[in-house]
Formats: structure tokens, C-alpha cells, sequence
């Protein structure tokens, strides 16, 4: 709300005269009101915030304002890019500046509504010390529309200390949550399920499409092993922080004697790749030729028309004699060796994928936890933060408090609750390492 705007050309009578109908300030009624309520209710509190705690506010540091002026030029300039012709009738250049004018968007609208707040923030400032100094209501006014801004200018550096946060390229892709049974027999299939359901609810929340890809059902109920392909927006820059093992501990449904139990289910986040492309440099190829061995007649005895081809990076060799002519033995070996660079490149991703997943989950022993579900005292523990949250909302889906503090070294950005550790200043040494290193 811009309660306070001064025009630079209008004259002083036209100030005294907006100030007297007073309508100018477009301040609603029911604010008020709510003035007049504080300064009955407590006489003696401090005449700059009557109602509500004052939030210190300061200009952004130098080292944000530059990295931020430098993404709105981007901006700028990718979206004149996607208003020429030529980029437009071209749909995967498009694509790709729209993408990244996308990954920029949030960034710059925040700097934005920061400058406005400022800019607002001064003219209210202006305006107390000038024309509402001698009206107490108008200088109440202006004092609770100060220490709004405040407030507003405070969480905006919060949000953007965050959005400049150098990010993970793999962020914006799609996953495969794979949830296997750990230690704990029947109920570790049954605390499987759990998880899934969880999970479940959470992708929900967030507005994304979960399926089920693969399963292997226990006979206690639950799953040995499950599969769930997460589809959305940044869906693996929140779940990746839910790799690992998540050990419970309650009484299980297969238990006779009421006596408590520790189970394990691990859980592994594996971003969804790209499709196997192979490049061939044809700096990369030493390409000779030779003569035929064998039958076939005089041509292929005296003319050189079989190929032989070494990939230098990789030492793959291809010797191709079995066609008639140089040509048809040549695009057969480059055939052939595209084939060979696309298993070894298919290979290796299959190897990293494998080692990703092995790195996530360990051996699935209940030492290895991440996380610990305990049902008596109805508390779920992240050992990484050593911080508690209540178990019934994790089960519920509730779990994004936990993941931005993974995220950001914060709880909720939107504000900080009473019954909450207070994790700014570790948001702020974050933010400081991450950009003066």
C-alpha cells in the first residue's frame, strides 16, 4: 500500500490542502481504528510503534546490488531476444532463452519490489518529518506505514540473499524416488509404505504428478522395494534432501508383546537424465584406408577401399572392409563407431547413477539414519540439524519446513514463529560464504 506520495511539482498550498481532507493518504478505516486502540490501550508505549515490533532495516550490501543489476540486464536482454523474428520462428532457441529468462524472473521481481519498497520507505520518511509533524494522527500513520515497509524491505533481502544462492544445474528436473525395506523385517516393508504415503501427500501438496513406475509388495503389507516418478516444478531441489535412510521406532502391527521396535527404509532421489547424445568431433578421428583382404574380386585387392578409423580420445578402433567401395566402408566404420561411443557413454551414466544411489542410501543400517520417526514421543528428528518437528504433520506430507531449512539454513522464510529457533544468522554467514569466498 503507497500510503505516501509527494509530488515533486505540485506546490506547498497543494500539500496543506491534501493534508487537510486528508483523503490523499487513502488510509482505510479500519487501520484507523486499530491506531486508535493502541494508543488507548497503552499510554506509555513508545510513539514510534505503538502495535508492533520495529525491524531494523538497511540498504542491500554492494556485492548483491551489482549481481543483482547484472540479472536484470539478462532479463532485459533475453526478452528482447525472445521478441525478435528470428528467435521466435525457431521454437528450440526459444525454448532455451525462455528458459532462461524463467530461471531469472523471480530473481529480478524481488530487486524490483525492493526498489518500490525503498523508494516508498524514503517519501514516508519525508513525509513524517515534514508535513505530519504537527498532526499526531498523521504522524501515526506514518510511523505504522514506516515500520511496515521495514518489514517488508527486511524479508525481501531475506528472499533474495536466498534466490542468488548459486544453484544445482539438476534443480529443475524431474526424479525417481526409490523407497527399499531396510533392517527391521515385516515392518520395515510396512514402514516402507509409510513413507511412500508420505511422499505421496507431499507431491500433492506441491502440486506435482507422482506414479508409481515399479513395486514389489511384502507380505506383511507395505513394500519391499517402490518406485515413484515425481514430475514438476523443481521437484529435485527439495526431495534430494530426503536422501538417505529414515529409521521409526514404535510398536509394529506384527508385534504380540507391545514391545518397541527400530526399523529402516532407505530412500534414494535420482534426477532424471538426459537422452544418450554422442557427439562426433571429426578432429577426434585419424581416418585411414587400405586395401581389402579376401575375396571379392580385383577391385577391392588393388583399390583402397576399407577404412580404418581411430577414435583418439577413447583409442576405439574401427577397421571396415565389407563393402565394395571406399564410400559405403566409410559411412559403415562411422556408423559403427557412433554405436560404440553411445554404449560407452550410456555405460558410464549407468555407472554414476549406480554410484549415486549407493552414496545416498549406504548399507541401509539403522546407524546410518538421517531421520528418526518416533511414534511414543511423537517427534520426528533430523539428525543432519539436530532439530525436531512434529511427526504426525511429517506423515501428513507436512515436511517443507524441514526441507527449506535444508535448502536456505533457515526455517520459514514468510516469517519466525515464537516456538521456532531463530536460524537468521545462520542464513546470513551462509549467504556471506557463499558469495565472499
Amino acid at each position: 500500500m503507497r500510503a505516501f506520495s509527494l509530488d515533486a511539482g505540485s506546490s506547498m498550498q497543494q500539500h496543506r490542502t491534501a493534508c487537510q481532507i486528508r483523503p490523499q493518504l487513502l488510509l482505510p478505516v479500519s487501520l484507523l481504528q486499530q491506531q486508535r486502540r493502541c494508543r488507548h490501550s497503552s499510554s506509555s508505549s513508545s510513539s514510534s510503534s505503538s502495535c508492533g515490533r520495529r525491524v531494523s532495516c538497511r540498504a542491500l550490501e554492494s556485492y548483491m546490488v551489482d549481481k543483482l543489476r547484472a540479472a536484470e540486464g539478462t532479463f532485459k536482454e533475453l526478452q528482447l531476444r525472445m521478441a525478435d523474428p528470428e528467435v521466435a520462428n525457431n521454437s528450440q532457441e526459444f525454448q532455451k532463452v525462455a528458459r532462461a529468462a524463467a530461471e531469472l524472473e523471480q530473481t529480478v521481481n524481488a530487486y524490483r519490489q525492493h526498489q518500490d519498497a525503498e523508494q516508498q520507505l524514503q517519501e514516508a520518511r519525508v513525509y513524517l518529518k515534514g508535513e505530519a509533524a504537527s498532526d499526531p494522527d498523521m504522524a501515526e500513520f506514518a510511523r505504522e506505514e514506516i515500520a511496515e515497509l521495514e518489514g517488508q524491505i527486511s524479508q525481501l533481502e531475506t528472499q533474495l540473499k536466498l534466490l542468488l544462492l548459486p544453484k544445482d544445474p539438476l534443480d529443475e528436473r524431474d526424479i525417481m524416488l526409490e523407497i527399499r525395506a531396510g533392517a527391521g523385517g515385516d515392518e520395515a516393508g510396512i514402514w516402507a509404505g509409510d513413507l511412500l504415503r508420505m511422499y505421496q501427500r507431499y507431491a500433492t501438496n506441491q502440486g506435482w504428478k507422482a506414479s508409481m513406475i515399479n513395486y514389489v509388495e511384502a507380505d506383511a503389507g507395505g513394500f519391499k522395494e517402490v518406485v515413484l516418478q515425481v514430475k514438476g516444478d523443481s521437484v529435485y531441489s527439495k526431495l534430494k534432501w530426503e536422501a538417505g535412510v529414515h529409521r521409526v521406532q514404535r510398536v509394529p502391527a506384527t508385534e504380540a508383546a507391545g514391545r518397541v521396535h527400530t526399523s529402516t527404509a532407505t530412500v534414494a532421489i535420482m534426477p532424471e537424465v538426459d537422452e544418450v547424445d554422442v557427439t562426433l568431433d571429426m578432429r577426434d578421428v585419424e581416418v585411414k584406408f587400405a586395401r581389402a583382404s579376401g575375396a571379392g574380386g580385383q577391385n577391392i585387392n588393388k583399390v583402397e577401399t576399407a577404412v580404418d578409423l581411430v577414435h583418439k580420445p577413447t583409442g576405439i578402433r574401427i577397421f571396415c572392409q565389407e563393402e565394395r567401395t571406399q564410400a559405403a566402408n566409410r559411412e559403415r566404420a562411422f556408423a559403427i563407431l557412433r554405436a560404440r561411443l553411445f554404449e560407452a557413454e550410456l555405460q558410464k551414466q549407468q555407472e554414476e547413477l549406480r554410484a549415486k544411489r549407493q552414496s545416498q542410501v549406504g548399507t541401509g543400517d539403522r546407524s546410518e539414519k538421517i531421520k528418526t520417526y518416533n511414534y511414543k514421543d511423537s517427534r520426528c528428528s533430523d539428525h543432519r540439524l539436530k532439530v525436531n518437528y512434529d511427526l504426525n504433520k511429517q506423515l501428513d506430507g507436512e515436511i517443507d519446513d524441514n526441507i527449506l531449512v535444508r535448502v536456505s539454513g533457515s526455517f520459514c522464510c514468510s516469517g519466525w514463529s515464537d516456538n521456532q529457533p531463530d536460524h537468521r544468522g545462520l542464513l546470513q554467514m551462509l549467504s556471506l560464504r557463499f558469495w565472499r569466498c
